[in-house]
Protein backbone atom coordinates (compact mmCIF):
# COMPACT_ATOMS: atom_id res chain seq x y z
CA UNK A 1 0.00 0.00 0.00
CA UNK A 2 1.26 3.44 -0.89
CA UNK A 3 1.04 6.42 1.47
CA UNK A 4 2.99 8.85 -0.73
CA UNK A 5 4.94 8.04 -3.86
CA UNK A 6 8.07 10.01 -2.92
CA UNK A 7 8.88 9.95 0.80
CA UNK A 8 9.67 13.39 2.16
CA UNK A 9 12.66 13.82 4.53
CA UNK A 10 11.72 12.71 8.01
CA UNK A 11 8.52 11.07 6.82
CA UNK A 12 7.72 7.32 6.92
CA UNK A 13 8.45 5.37 3.75
CA UNK A 14 5.75 4.87 1.13
CA UNK A 15 3.59 1.79 1.51
CA UNK A 16 2.33 -0.85 -0.87
CA UNK A 17 -0.01 -3.54 0.30
CA UNK A 18 -1.10 -6.58 -1.67
CA UNK A 19 -2.27 -10.15 -1.54
CA UNK A 20 -0.22 -12.91 -3.13
CA UNK A 21 -2.53 -15.78 -4.05
CA UNK A 22 -1.89 -19.11 -5.74
CA UNK A 23 1.24 -21.21 -5.85
CA UNK A 24 3.19 -18.29 -4.45
CA UNK A 25 6.64 -17.04 -4.84
CA UNK A 26 12.52 -12.40 -3.62
CA UNK A 27 12.74 -11.90 0.06
CA UNK A 28 9.31 -12.68 1.51
CA UNK A 29 8.14 -15.37 -0.88
CA UNK A 30 11.51 -16.94 -1.58
CA UNK A 31 11.41 -20.70 -1.99
CA UNK A 32 14.30 -22.20 -0.07
CA UNK A 33 15.78 -25.69 -0.11
CA UNK A 34 16.44 -27.66 3.07
CA UNK A 35 18.14 -30.49 1.11
CA UNK A 36 15.00 -32.62 1.43
CA UNK A 37 12.27 -30.37 0.09
CA UNK A 38 11.76 -26.79 -0.98
CA UNK A 39 9.42 -24.57 1.00
CA UNK A 40 8.35 -20.94 0.80
CA UNK A 41 9.40 -18.46 3.47
CA UNK A 42 5.74 -17.64 4.04
CA UNK A 43 4.85 -21.28 4.78
CA UNK A 44 6.09 -21.43 8.37
CA UNK A 45 3.70 -24.01 9.83
CA UNK A 46 5.02 -27.56 9.97
CA UNK A 47 2.01 -28.93 8.10
CA UNK A 48 2.60 -26.36 5.33
CA UNK A 49 6.21 -27.49 4.99
CA UNK A 50 5.19 -31.15 4.84
CA UNK A 51 2.36 -30.75 2.33
CA UNK A 52 3.95 -27.96 0.28
CA UNK A 53 0.79 -25.82 0.40
CA UNK A 54 -0.37 -22.78 2.36
CA UNK A 55 -3.10 -23.48 4.89
CA UNK A 56 -3.31 -20.01 6.43
CA UNK A 57 -2.64 -16.43 5.38
CA UNK A 58 0.88 -15.31 6.26
CA UNK A 59 1.69 -11.64 6.86
CA UNK A 60 5.08 -10.30 5.72
CA UNK A 61 6.44 -6.76 5.77
CA UNK A 62 9.74 -5.61 4.27
CA UNK A 63 11.40 -2.56 2.73
CA UNK A 64 11.92 -2.48 -1.03
CA UNK A 65 13.16 0.49 -3.08
CA UNK A 66 12.11 3.15 -0.54
CA UNK A 67 8.75 1.45 -0.13
CA UNK A 68 7.36 -0.54 2.75
CA UNK A 69 5.73 -3.59 1.21
CA UNK A 70 3.09 -5.63 2.99
CA UNK A 71 2.49 -9.08 1.50
CA UNK A 72 -0.42 -11.18 2.63
CA UNK A 73 0.29 -14.63 1.21
CA UNK A 74 -3.04 -16.44 1.04
CA UNK A 75 -3.80 -20.16 0.58
CA UNK A 76 -4.44 -21.27 -2.97
CA UNK A 77 -6.45 -24.37 -2.01
CA UNK A 78 -10.22 -24.08 -2.31
CA UNK A 79 -10.78 -25.57 1.16
CA UNK A 80 -9.30 -22.38 2.64
CA UNK A 81 -11.34 -19.96 0.52
CA UNK A 82 -12.83 -18.09 3.49
CA UNK A 83 -9.39 -17.07 4.78
CA UNK A 84 -8.39 -15.89 1.30
CA UNK A 85 -11.52 -13.85 0.61
CA UNK A 86 -11.42 -12.24 4.06
CA UNK A 87 -7.82 -11.18 3.46
CA UNK A 88 -8.88 -9.38 0.27
CA UNK A 89 -10.64 -6.80 2.45
CA UNK A 90 -7.24 -5.71 3.83
CA UNK A 91 -5.35 -5.25 0.55
CA UNK A 92 -5.39 -2.76 -2.30
CA UNK A 93 -3.97 -4.92 -5.08
CA UNK A 94 -3.64 -8.62 -5.82
CA UNK A 95 -1.04 -10.80 -7.51
CA UNK A 96 -2.56 -14.02 -8.80
CA UNK A 97 -0.11 -16.85 -9.41
CA UNK A 98 -1.16 -19.22 -12.21
CA UNK A 99 0.46 -22.56 -12.97
CA UNK A 100 1.79 -22.49 -16.55
CA UNK A 101 0.72 -26.10 -17.11
CA UNK A 102 -2.59 -26.29 -15.22
CA UNK A 103 -3.83 -22.87 -16.24
CA UNK A 104 -6.76 -21.27 -14.42
CA UNK A 105 -8.18 -23.37 -11.58
CA UNK A 106 -11.54 -23.13 -9.80
CA UNK A 107 -10.24 -21.23 -6.81
CA UNK A 108 -8.62 -18.64 -9.08
CA UNK A 109 -11.93 -17.98 -10.82
CA UNK A 110 -13.67 -17.42 -7.49
CA UNK A 111 -10.87 -15.13 -6.33
CA UNK A 112 -11.14 -13.09 -9.51
CA UNK A 113 -14.89 -12.71 -9.02
CA UNK A 114 -14.25 -11.02 -5.67
CA UNK A 115 -11.52 -8.80 -7.13
CA UNK A 116 -13.85 -7.78 -9.94
CA UNK A 117 -16.65 -7.02 -7.49
CA UNK A 118 -14.36 -4.87 -5.31
CA UNK A 119 -12.56 -3.29 -8.33
CA UNK A 120 -9.22 -4.50 -6.94
CA UNK A 121 -6.28 -4.13 -9.40
CA UNK A 122 -4.76 -7.48 -10.40
CA UNK A 123 -1.34 -8.56 -11.67
CA UNK A 124 -0.93 -12.13 -12.99
CA UNK A 125 2.28 -14.10 -12.57
CA UNK A 126 2.53 -17.23 -14.75
CA UNK A 127 4.66 -19.68 -12.79
CA UNK A 128 6.73 -22.79 -13.57
CA UNK A 129 8.01 -21.73 -16.98
CA UNK A 130 11.01 -23.99 -16.34
CA UNK A 131 8.58 -26.90 -16.83
CA UNK A 132 6.61 -27.96 -19.86
CA UNK A 133 3.25 -26.24 -20.05
CA UNK A 134 0.73 -24.52 -22.28
CA UNK A 135 1.66 -22.26 -25.18
CA UNK A 136 1.87 -18.71 -23.78
CA UNK A 137 -0.61 -17.35 -26.35
CA UNK A 138 -3.11 -20.10 -25.51
CA UNK A 139 -2.62 -19.34 -21.82
CA UNK A 140 -3.33 -15.64 -22.36
CA UNK A 141 -6.55 -16.53 -24.18
CA UNK A 142 -7.53 -18.79 -21.27
CA UNK A 143 -6.80 -16.04 -18.74
CA UNK A 144 -9.05 -13.59 -20.56
CA UNK A 145 -11.85 -16.10 -21.03
CA UNK A 146 -11.81 -17.69 -17.56
CA UNK A 147 -11.04 -14.60 -15.48
CA UNK A 148 -13.11 -12.24 -17.66
CA UNK A 149 -10.47 -9.54 -17.69
CA UNK A 150 -8.28 -8.06 -20.43
CA UNK A 151 -4.59 -8.97 -20.11
CA UNK A 152 -1.37 -7.30 -21.29
CA UNK A 153 1.96 -9.20 -21.08
CA UNK A 154 4.75 -7.06 -19.62
CA UNK A 155 7.28 -9.87 -19.98
CA UNK A 156 7.52 -12.73 -22.46
CA UNK A 157 9.08 -16.19 -22.06
CA UNK A 158 11.79 -17.53 -24.36
CA UNK A 159 10.87 -21.19 -24.72
CA UNK A 160 9.86 -23.24 -21.68
CA UNK A 161 10.69 -26.43 -19.83
CA UNK A 162 14.22 -27.74 -20.38
CA UNK A 163 14.65 -25.21 -23.24
CA UNK A 164 13.73 -22.20 -21.08
CA UNK A 165 16.26 -19.41 -21.75
CA UNK A 166 14.67 -16.59 -19.75
CA UNK A 167 12.19 -13.78 -20.38
CA UNK A 168 12.21 -10.52 -22.28
CA UNK A 169 11.12 -7.80 -19.84
CA UNK A 170 8.84 -5.66 -22.01
CA UNK A 171 8.20 -3.17 -19.20
CA UNK A 172 11.92 -2.42 -18.67
CA UNK A 173 13.12 -3.27 -22.22
CA UNK A 174 15.66 -5.79 -20.95
CA UNK A 175 16.53 -9.42 -21.51
CA UNK A 176 16.61 -11.51 -18.33
CA UNK A 177 18.67 -14.64 -18.90
CA UNK A 178 18.09 -17.88 -16.99
CA UNK A 179 20.27 -20.86 -16.16
CA UNK A 180 18.84 -23.89 -14.32
CA UNK A 181 21.86 -24.03 -12.01
CA UNK A 182 21.24 -20.49 -10.72
CA UNK A 183 18.66 -19.45 -8.13
CA UNK A 184 18.18 -15.90 -9.49
CA UNK A 185 18.34 -13.95 -12.75
CA UNK A 186 21.68 -14.91 -14.26
CA UNK A 187 22.17 -11.73 -16.25
CA UNK A 188 20.26 -8.63 -17.32
CA UNK A 189 20.97 -7.33 -20.81
CA UNK A 190 19.53 -4.04 -22.09
CA UNK A 191 19.49 -4.32 -25.86
CA UNK A 192 17.76 -3.34 -29.07
CA UNK A 193 15.63 -6.24 -30.30
CA UNK A 194 17.01 -5.69 -33.81
CA UNK A 195 20.59 -5.99 -32.57
CA UNK A 196 22.65 -9.05 -33.38
CA UNK A 197 23.42 -9.28 -29.64
CA UNK A 198 20.06 -10.98 -29.22
CA UNK A 199 21.24 -13.99 -31.27
CA UNK A 200 24.48 -14.13 -29.27
CA UNK A 201 22.56 -14.38 -25.99
CA UNK A 202 19.71 -16.75 -26.81
CA UNK A 203 20.41 -18.28 -30.23
CA UNK A 204 19.33 -17.53 -33.80
CA UNK A 205 16.13 -19.58 -33.82
CA UNK A 206 14.96 -18.30 -30.41
CA UNK A 207 15.77 -14.69 -31.35
CA UNK A 208 13.67 -14.90 -34.51
CA UNK A 209 10.73 -16.41 -32.61
CA UNK A 210 10.98 -13.78 -29.84
CA UNK A 211 10.87 -10.94 -32.38
CA UNK A 212 7.89 -12.54 -34.09
CA UNK A 213 6.05 -13.08 -30.79
CA UNK A 214 6.62 -9.52 -29.59
CA UNK A 215 5.43 -8.13 -32.95
CA UNK A 216 2.29 -10.24 -32.64
CA UNK A 217 1.72 -9.00 -29.09
CA UNK A 218 1.79 -5.40 -30.31
CA UNK A 219 -0.86 -6.19 -32.90
CA UNK A 220 -3.16 -8.15 -30.58
CA UNK A 221 -2.87 -6.33 -27.25
CA UNK A 222 -3.14 -2.55 -26.70
CA UNK A 223 -0.39 -0.55 -25.05
CA UNK A 224 -0.37 -0.89 -21.29
CA UNK A 225 -2.15 1.96 -19.51
CA UNK A 226 -1.72 2.27 -15.73
CA UNK A 227 -5.16 3.91 -15.43
CA UNK A 228 -6.84 0.80 -16.85
CA UNK A 229 -4.91 -1.36 -14.38
CA UNK A 230 -5.88 0.79 -11.39
CA UNK A 231 -9.51 0.66 -12.49
CA UNK A 232 -9.36 -3.15 -12.51
CA UNK A 233 -10.03 -3.33 -16.26
CA UNK A 234 -6.70 -4.87 -17.35
CA UNK A 235 -4.22 -7.26 -15.75
CA UNK A 236 -0.47 -7.06 -16.50
CA UNK A 237 1.05 -10.51 -16.99
CA UNK A 238 4.57 -11.63 -16.02
CA UNK A 239 6.26 -14.98 -16.64
CA UNK A 240 8.87 -16.77 -14.51
CA UNK A 241 9.75 -19.59 -12.13
CA UNK A 242 9.04 -18.94 -8.45
CA UNK A 243 10.93 -22.07 -7.40
CA UNK A 244 14.08 -20.48 -8.80
CA UNK A 245 13.10 -16.92 -7.78
CA UNK A 246 13.18 -16.03 -11.47
CA UNK A 247 10.93 -13.21 -12.66
CA UNK A 248 9.82 -12.27 -9.15
CA UNK A 249 12.05 -9.22 -8.71
CA UNK A 250 11.01 -7.93 -12.14
CA UNK A 251 7.39 -8.21 -11.08
CA UNK A 252 8.11 -6.34 -7.82
CA UNK A 253 9.96 -3.58 -9.71
CA UNK A 254 6.86 -2.97 -11.79
CA UNK A 255 4.50 -3.42 -8.84
CA UNK A 256 6.01 -0.66 -6.68
CA UNK A 257 5.71 1.75 -9.63
CA UNK A 258 2.13 1.07 -10.67
CA UNK A 259 0.33 -0.31 -7.60
CA UNK A 260 -2.43 1.95 -6.21
CA UNK A 261 -2.28 4.50 -3.44
CA UNK A 262 -4.06 3.58 -0.20
CA UNK A 263 -7.75 3.76 -0.76
CA UNK A 264 -10.56 4.97 1.49
CA UNK A 265 -12.25 2.18 3.45
CA UNK A 266 -16.03 1.97 3.67
CA UNK A 267 -17.56 1.82 7.15
CA UNK A 268 -21.26 1.36 7.95
CA UNK A 269 -21.84 5.08 8.46
CA UNK A 270 -19.19 6.81 6.36
CA UNK A 271 -16.08 6.58 4.21
CA UNK A 272 -12.83 6.51 6.21
CA UNK A 273 -9.94 8.31 4.47
CA UNK A 274 -6.29 7.60 5.22
CA UNK A 275 -5.40 11.30 5.67
CA UNK A 276 -7.71 11.60 8.68
CA UNK A 277 -5.70 12.49 11.81
CA UNK A 278 -7.29 9.93 14.13
CA UNK A 279 -6.41 6.24 14.06
CA UNK A 280 -8.88 3.65 12.85
CA UNK A 281 -8.31 -0.01 12.00
CA UNK A 282 -10.07 -3.34 11.80
CA UNK A 283 -9.21 -6.95 12.64
CA UNK A 284 -9.30 -9.15 9.54
CA UNK A 285 -7.44 -12.23 10.78
CA UNK A 286 -6.58 -14.03 14.00
CA UNK A 287 -3.77 -16.59 14.11
CA UNK A 288 -3.54 -19.02 17.02
CA UNK A 289 -0.29 -20.37 18.43
CA UNK A 290 1.99 -18.39 16.13
CA UNK A 291 4.62 -18.62 18.89
CA UNK A 292 4.62 -22.25 20.16
CA UNK A 293 6.52 -21.22 23.30
CA UNK A 294 3.71 -19.00 24.53
CA UNK A 295 0.53 -20.58 23.09
CA UNK A 296 -0.68 -17.07 22.29
CA UNK A 297 -2.97 -15.65 19.63
CA UNK A 298 -2.25 -12.66 17.42
CA UNK A 299 -4.94 -10.45 15.90
CA UNK A 300 -3.92 -8.79 12.64
CA UNK A 301 -5.13 -5.21 12.27
CA UNK A 302 -5.24 -3.19 9.04
CA UNK A 303 -4.48 0.49 9.74
CA UNK A 304 -7.02 2.53 7.76
CA UNK A 305 -6.35 6.11 8.91
CA UNK A 306 -4.24 8.23 11.26
CA UNK A 307 -1.23 6.86 13.11
CA UNK A 308 -1.14 3.88 15.44
CA UNK A 309 1.09 4.51 18.48
CA UNK A 310 2.36 1.90 20.90
CA UNK A 311 0.82 2.09 24.42
CA UNK A 312 -1.76 4.69 23.32
CA UNK A 313 -5.38 4.09 24.45
CA UNK A 314 -7.75 2.87 21.73
CA UNK A 315 -11.43 2.05 21.85
CA UNK A 316 -12.52 -1.52 21.19
CA UNK A 317 -15.87 -0.60 19.63
CA UNK A 318 -17.69 -3.92 20.13
CA UNK A 319 -16.73 -4.21 23.81
CA UNK A 320 -16.91 -0.48 24.43
CA UNK A 321 -13.71 -0.55 26.45
CA UNK A 322 -10.28 1.04 26.11
CA UNK A 323 -7.23 -1.10 25.36
CA UNK A 324 -3.50 -0.36 25.29
CA UNK A 325 -0.97 -2.43 23.36
CA UNK A 326 2.54 -2.61 24.81
CA UNK A 327 3.98 -4.96 22.20
CA UNK A 328 2.45 -4.41 18.73
CA UNK A 329 4.46 -6.28 16.13
CA UNK A 330 5.24 -6.43 12.44
CA UNK A 331 5.79 -9.80 10.82
CA UNK A 332 7.95 -11.59 8.30
CA UNK A 333 6.02 -14.88 8.29
CA UNK A 334 6.68 -16.31 11.80
CA UNK A 335 9.45 -13.82 12.70
CA UNK A 336 8.25 -10.69 14.43
CA UNK A 337 9.63 -7.42 15.79
CA UNK A 338 8.04 -4.84 18.09
CA UNK A 339 7.10 -1.50 16.53
CA UNK A 340 6.38 1.92 18.06
CA UNK A 341 4.10 3.30 15.36
CA UNK A 342 2.26 2.32 12.19
CA UNK A 343 0.61 4.20 9.33
CA UNK A 344 -2.28 3.64 6.89
CA UNK A 345 -1.60 0.53 4.84
CA UNK A 346 0.41 -1.21 7.55
CA UNK A 347 -0.59 -4.57 8.95
CA UNK A 348 0.17 -4.87 12.66
CA UNK A 349 -0.06 -7.84 14.99
CA UNK A 350 -1.79 -7.26 18.34
CA UNK A 351 -1.54 -9.77 21.22
CA UNK A 352 -4.95 -11.34 21.72
CA UNK A 353 -6.10 -12.89 24.98
CA UNK A 354 -9.63 -13.46 23.76
CA UNK A 355 -10.63 -9.80 23.28
CA UNK A 356 -10.95 -9.89 19.51
CA UNK A 357 -13.18 -11.43 16.91
CA UNK A 358 -12.78 -11.03 13.17
CA UNK A 359 -14.35 -7.76 12.05
CA UNK A 360 -13.68 -5.86 15.31
CA UNK A 361 -12.86 -2.15 15.00
CA UNK A 362 -10.32 -0.05 16.92
CA UNK A 363 -10.59 3.75 16.98
CA UNK A 364 -9.57 6.79 19.01
CA UNK A 365 -13.08 7.06 20.42
CA UNK A 366 -15.41 7.10 17.41
CA UNK A 367 -18.14 4.48 17.23
CA UNK A 368 -17.33 2.94 13.87
CA UNK A 369 -17.87 -0.40 12.20
CA UNK A 370 -16.16 -1.43 8.97
CA UNK A 371 -18.06 -3.68 6.62
CA UNK A 372 -17.39 -6.19 3.88
CA UNK A 373 -15.69 -9.03 5.78
CA UNK A 374 -17.24 -12.26 4.48
CA UNK A 375 -18.35 -15.22 6.57
CA UNK A 376 -19.08 -18.57 4.95
CA UNK A 377 -21.69 -21.05 6.04
CA UNK A 378 -20.05 -24.44 6.74
CA UNK A 379 -20.85 -27.28 4.37
CA UNK A 380 -19.19 -30.23 6.16
CA UNK A 381 -19.75 -31.31 9.76
CA UNK A 382 -18.12 -33.82 12.08
CA UNK A 383 -18.22 -34.65 15.76
CA UNK A 384 -14.88 -33.99 17.46
CA UNK A 385 -14.01 -36.43 20.23
CA UNK A 386 -11.16 -36.48 22.74
CA UNK A 387 -8.80 -39.41 22.18
CA UNK A 388 -6.91 -38.82 25.45
CA UNK A 389 -8.97 -37.90 28.57
CA UNK A 390 -5.75 -36.75 30.27
CA UNK A 391 -5.44 -33.95 27.70
CA UNK A 392 -8.95 -32.52 27.95
CA UNK A 393 -7.76 -29.07 29.05
CA UNK A 394 -5.28 -28.83 26.17
CA UNK A 395 -7.91 -29.99 23.67
CA UNK A 396 -10.49 -27.44 24.82
CA UNK A 397 -7.95 -24.61 24.68
CA UNK A 398 -6.77 -25.72 21.24
CA UNK A 399 -10.33 -25.87 19.88
CA UNK A 400 -11.18 -22.44 21.28
CA UNK A 401 -8.08 -20.79 19.82
CA UNK A 402 -8.34 -22.47 16.42
CA UNK A 403 -12.02 -21.56 16.14
CA UNK A 404 -11.10 -17.90 16.81
CA UNK A 405 -9.19 -17.95 13.51
CA UNK A 406 -12.56 -18.02 11.78
CA UNK A 407 -11.91 -20.73 9.19
CA UNK A 408 -13.94 -23.37 11.05
CA UNK A 409 -16.94 -23.11 13.36
CA UNK A 410 -17.81 -24.81 16.63
CA UNK A 411 -21.34 -25.92 17.50
CA UNK A 412 -22.58 -27.68 20.64
CA UNK A 413 -25.43 -30.12 20.05
CA UNK A 414 -28.26 -29.32 22.48
CA UNK A 415 -29.51 -32.91 22.39
CA UNK A 416 -26.36 -34.71 23.53
CA UNK A 417 -23.91 -31.92 24.37
CA UNK A 418 -21.34 -33.16 21.83
CA UNK A 419 -19.09 -30.69 20.02
CA UNK A 420 -19.49 -30.33 16.25
CA UNK A 421 -16.94 -28.73 13.93
CA UNK A 422 -18.20 -27.21 10.67
CA UNK A 423 -15.90 -26.31 7.77
CA UNK A 424 -16.12 -25.40 4.08
CA UNK A 425 -13.60 -28.08 3.01
CA UNK A 426 -12.50 -31.58 3.94
CA UNK A 427 -8.84 -30.61 4.27
CA UNK A 428 -9.70 -28.32 7.17
CA UNK A 429 -10.45 -31.34 9.37
CA UNK A 430 -6.99 -32.77 8.71
CA UNK A 431 -5.34 -29.42 9.46
CA UNK A 432 -7.26 -29.01 12.73
CA UNK A 433 -6.40 -32.55 13.87
CA UNK A 434 -2.72 -32.06 12.98
CA UNK A 435 -2.45 -28.69 14.69
CA UNK A 436 -4.19 -29.89 17.85
CA UNK A 437 -1.70 -32.75 18.14
CA UNK A 438 1.50 -30.90 17.24
CA UNK A 439 0.76 -27.45 18.69
CA UNK A 440 -1.35 -28.30 21.74
CA UNK A 441 -0.32 -31.91 22.42
CA UNK A 442 -3.98 -32.94 22.27
CA UNK A 443 -5.19 -35.85 20.17
CA UNK A 444 -8.69 -36.04 18.74
CA UNK A 445 -10.74 -38.21 16.42
CA UNK A 446 -13.57 -37.42 14.06
CA UNK A 447 -16.95 -39.11 13.86
CA UNK A 448 -19.19 -38.74 10.80
CA UNK A 449 -22.32 -36.62 10.89
CA UNK A 450 -24.90 -36.57 8.09
CA UNK A 451 -25.63 -32.86 8.00
CA UNK A 452 -25.16 -30.47 5.09
CA UNK A 453 -26.23 -27.03 6.32
CA UNK A 454 -26.31 -24.81 9.41
CA UNK A 455 -28.68 -21.89 9.69
CA UNK A 456 -30.00 -19.60 12.43
CA UNK A 457 -33.69 -19.74 13.29
CA UNK A 458 -35.97 -16.90 14.34
CA UNK A 459 -39.67 -16.22 14.55
CA UNK A 460 -42.03 -13.40 15.50
CA UNK A 461 -44.16 -15.98 17.30
CA UNK A 462 -42.38 -17.22 20.48
CA UNK A 463 -44.78 -20.13 20.90
CA UNK A 464 -44.28 -21.32 17.33
CA UNK A 465 -40.50 -21.01 17.75
CA UNK A 466 -40.62 -23.10 20.91
CA UNK A 467 -42.69 -25.78 19.18
CA UNK A 468 -40.23 -25.89 16.31
CA UNK A 469 -37.34 -26.30 18.75
CA UNK A 470 -39.11 -29.22 20.41
CA UNK A 471 -39.81 -30.97 17.12
CA UNK A 472 -36.23 -30.52 15.91
CA UNK A 473 -34.55 -30.86 19.30
CA UNK A 474 -32.00 -33.45 18.22
CA UNK A 475 -30.82 -31.13 15.45
CA UNK A 476 -30.58 -27.98 17.57
CA UNK A 477 -27.12 -26.65 18.33
CA UNK A 478 -25.59 -23.45 19.68
CA UNK A 479 -22.65 -21.78 17.96
CA UNK A 480 -20.03 -19.69 19.68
Amino acid sequence: MLLSRTPMPGKPPSRKNFSFSGDRSKVAGAVKSNKIRKTATSDWMEIEKQRGISVTTSVMEFDYKDYKVNILDTPGHQDFAEDTFRTLTAVDSVIIVVDGAKGVETQTRRLMEVCRMRKTPVIIYVNKMDREGQDPFDLLDELEEELQIKVRPLSWPIEQGARFKGVYNIYEGKLDLYQPSKQTVTEKVALDLNSSDLEKNIGKKEAAKLREDLELLKGVYPEFDVKDYLAGDIAPVFFGSALNNFGVQELLNCFVEIAPNPRPVQAEDRLVRLEEPKFTGFIFKITANIDPNHRSCVAFCKVCSGKFVRNAPYLHVRHGKTLRFSSPTQFMAQKKSTIDEAYPGDIIGLPDTGNFKIGDTLTEGEILQFKGLPSFSPEMFKYIENSDPMKTKQLNKGIDQLMDEGVAQLFVNQFNGRKIIGTVGQLQFEVIQYRLLHEYNASCRWEPLSLYKACWIESDDPAELENFKKRKFQFMAKDR
